[in-house]
């Protein structure tokens, strides 16, 4: 049986098989921002928000931020983050000293590792109504026990580089394969995710891949080896099928990833889906928050390691830094290097 499970698709996390731990969809349609407020949203537009703690709005949200939505200093530990940035604007900080900003086609790959603390603030630089949309995932993929005491880092795949593989189906209409992970067959493989991260084995299987379908376009995921998780999230568009199943509403479905996995957009607009794949790790699981282990002794000792300051000094002024207006999207990392898309 192809589907195994539907859960309906809300503005809040996906549920995740393993080895992924939480997904979520940001979709903020942010107003324009002036220069006297700081790539912030305007006062006067804040009124009865809860500041610190807005999520679940409509329009847009301001997530932690009381300025400049996003997400001020916080730990993470014992696994690995994937943010895509379909469209918009983040500027990192970190523990180690490293800062950036990537946007509009970008994704980060960060290894917490032993434990680390990162802000990721949204700024908005436009003035235009119209033109400061954030459309945004966050991906958690955990790391194997071995793995949870690595180095915390981070690396770039910049959207130069972005493998996106444009397919043809029998009626000309036009699918597109962005693989963040995971090789499609017949195209090239995307850049290798950082050393101690799960996703670098292709043993592990791990494939995070966002489909793209015209209105009316088939196309068919192939098949992967017996024993690996699969969700397939339709999140934008009208209907799909998959398989035999017509999906009528967004939908996150877990999916037999043995079997070859057909998809159609019955919609009269195009589709878009975010696949999830790998092979499970077989331990225990024991998460509070941004801080996940393998067993409860681990957890007293990760978050004890954090309040002793064992994550590193932050080193910025503020807890929720901003690069200037102009900057362009460039990371510096904590040992000095500085990368810049090409």
């Amino acid at each position: 049986m192809l589907i195994q499970k539907v859960l309906p698709v809300s503005r809040g996390p996906f549920q995740t098989q393993s080895p992924f731990l939480f997904a979520v969809y940001h979709l903020d349609n942010y107003p324009p921002s002036r220069a006297q407020d700081g790539m912030g949203v305007q006062p006067a537009l804040l009124h009865g928000r809860n500041l610190g703690m807005d999520f679940g709005n409509s329009d847009w949200n301001m997530y932690h931020g009381r300025l400049v939505p996003g997400f001020p200093q916080h730990p993470h530990c014992g696994f690995s983050t994937i943010t895509l940035v379909r469209r918009g604007t983040v500027d990192h900080h970190d523990s180690l000293g490293s800062y950036g900003r990537f946007a509009d086609g970008d994704t980060q790959w960060m290894d917490a590792g032993r434990g680390v603390s990162h802000s990721e603030m949204l700024p908005l630089l436009h003035a235009e109504e119209g033109k400061n949309t954030l459309d945004l995932f966050q991906i958690w993929l955990n790391l194997p026990r071995a793995s949870k005491g690595c180095a915390p880092n981070y690396t770039m795949q910049w959207r130069e580089q972005a493998v996106k593989a444009r397919i043809k189906d029998s009626h000309g209409r036009i699918v597109q394969v962005e693989t963040v992970a995971g090789q499609l067959e017949g195209w090239p493989a995307p850049q290798k995710p950082p050393q101690d991260n799960y996703a670098r084995d292709p043993e592990n299987c791990v494939a995070i891949w966002v489909i793209s379908m015209d209105a009316g376009a088939r196309w068919e995921i192939p098949a992967a080896p017996t024993g690996v998780n699969r969700s397939v999230i339709f999140f934008k568009g009208d209907e799909i099928n998959v398989g035999e199943y017509a999906v009528k509403r967004h939908a996150n479905m877990h999916v037999d990833a043995s079997l070859p996995c057909p998809l159609h957009n019955t919609g009269t607009t195009p589709a878009e889906l975010l696949m999830l794949q790998g092979r499970p790790i077989d331990e225990p699981v024991v998460q509070q928050g941004p801080f996940v282990t393998s067993s409860r002794p681990e957890m007293q000792q990760a978050i004890q390691a954090y309040h002793r300051g064992h994550f590193g000094k932050w080193p910025f002024e503020q807890d929720d830094p901003v690069l200037p207006r102009e900057s362009p999207r460039f990371a510096h990392y904590g040992d000095g290097r500085e990368e810049r898309p090409e």
